[in-house]
This record gives structure tokens, sequence and C-alpha cells, in this order.
């Protein structure tokens, strides 16, 4: 019996060569390389987890019940529930004016974006004193940044990162308690 006959189209043998080319040029190309790292200490199966830093505890003599409390001292925040627990800690960047120790109350509230005393533009304004004629209010930069007042102007804004400065927001509705304590 006869061998069968193969019949192959110029399409076929084309595309053969046009895959071996292909094959060939990646063959050449930049191969991928493996680097192996030794295992740290920490990478054991057997070592202790770091635990998450504790936020500081809230301020004594900042009152009970819901709250925010700013220290001056401590240039941060705390968002307290009616339980007393702090629902989030944060740090801030002061303005050049800030307010006398004592409970204020959320009273205006501006969502923004304005521009604030310093140029900057600012979001989540949550006005709650004033002193030596400035308005003093949380806020956070639209952009996230955390610029120094500039030289010889007179701020009451508390900075805080974009994230906090939504937290603030959301929390400190009007009527909302904040002590401001040393």
């Amino acid at each position: 019996m006869p061998a069968p006959k193969v019949w192959v189209t110029g399409l076929t043998v084309g595309a053969i060569a046009a895959v071996a080319v292909l094959a060939v040029q990646a063959d050449k190309g930049t191969k991928p390389h493996a680097v192996a790292a030794a295992p740290s200490a920490s990478a054991s199966p057997h070592a202790t987890p770091t635990k998450p830093k504790a936020p500081a505890a809230v301020p004594d003599g900042s009152g009970t019940g819901r709250r925010i409390v700013y220290s001056l001292g401590q240039k941060t925040v705390w968002l307290v529930d009616a339980s007393d627990a702090a629902r989030r800690t944060f740090a801030v960047w002061p303005g050049t004016v800030s307010p006398a120790a004592g409970t204020y109350t959320v009273g205006t509230r501006t969502e923004g974006p304005i521009t604030g005393s310093d140029g900057v533009k600012v979001e989540h304004i949550v006005y709650f004193s004033t002193a030596s004629g400035v308005n003093i209010a949380f806020s956070n930069a639209v952009d996230g940044s955390s610029p120094p007042p500039a030289s010889g102007t007179r701020t009451g804004g508390i900075r805080m990162k974009t994230a906090d400065g939504s937290a603030l927001w959301t929390f400190g509705t009007a009527g909302t308690k904040v002590a401001v304590v040393k």
C-alpha cells in the first residue's frame, strides 16, 4: 500500500516559519532571574508577631462621653465614643494661634474646599472656637500637605492627614463636645 500523500499549503508553511522565528527571538530575549534572600529571624514560623502600637490613652481631665479631645502639648486628637473609648487617634499640625484649654462645642462646619488663611485649599473644616480674633478649626489640606504656616501669618487651622480629616468630619457634627487639654 502506498504511503499517504501530505499536502502542505504555502499558508501553513508560512505560519510554521513565523512561529519558529518568534520562538528563536523569544529565546534570545532577557530571562527573568529569581533571587532568594536568606530568611530573617522574624520570618521564622515560631517568631512572635509584633503587636501594633497602641494609641496613647485619652488624656486625663478631658471629660467623659462622646467628644473630640485635642492635646496642645502632644499635638494629637482623639475621637472618643460615648463609652469613653478612643475610636481613632492621630497627630495634627497646629496653626500659629491655639485655643485655650477648656471645653468647646462644634459650631459651624464647612465641607469645602475653601482657601484657608494661609492660602492652602482645605476641606472638612470643623470650627469650635476663636482666639485673639482668629477662628480655630480642624481641617485637612485638599492636597494632603501639612505646610508650616507662613511667617507672620496668624492661623487657627489645626491640620491633619486627609483620612483623619474625613473621620473627624464624620464624627464632629454640630454640637459635638471638643475638649482642649494642655
